[in-house]
């Protein structure tokens, strides 16, 4: 798996990971609870977590290259909870991003990264993620 098959899907919470495609829509499944749905293009926007990338000061950084960085932390640096201060918020992602673009990179992106990043870890999916580019390497 990688973070093509993995989504976001406007209108529900959560993220996804992609079944099946019909000609009207997609199959999704979610993550957490593993029931699958049908969501409607006409409803719905899809936004695969692979073609997700954060502004920085050159050009810009993949959700892929940013969870790798928030990986190599480690365990001394705990993530930011939902209820952290924005100030707790943009220092974290300092650290897991020093080149990000402050003019570009709004609070609720950084916000979102760490959401998404938190949902992949609690359900072990960045294992799976990190030992997919590591074949796609060799």
């Amino acid at each position: 798996m990688n973070l093509d098959e993995i989504m976001v899907v406007s209108g529900l919470t959560g993220l996804y990971r992609l079944v099946a495609n019909r000609h009207n829509g997609l199959v999704v499944e979610d993550l957490e609870s593993g029931s699958k749905r049908f969501c409607s293009v006409r409803k719905h926007q899809f936004t695969p977590l692979g073609s997700v990338a954060i502004f920085t000061q050159a050009d810009s950084a993949s959700l892929s290259e940013i969870f790798g960085n928030i990986s190599k932390l480690g365990e001394g640096i705990s993530l930011p909870k939902n209820k952290s201060s924005d100030e707790e918020v943009r220092s974290f992602f300092e650290l897991a991003l020093p080149e990000y673009d402050p003019d570009r990179v709004y609070l609720s992106d950084m916000k979102k990264v760490i959401k998404w990043y938190t949902h992949l870890k609690e359900n072990n999916l960045l294992d799976e993620l990190a030992s997919d580019s590591k074949e796609e390497e060799e």
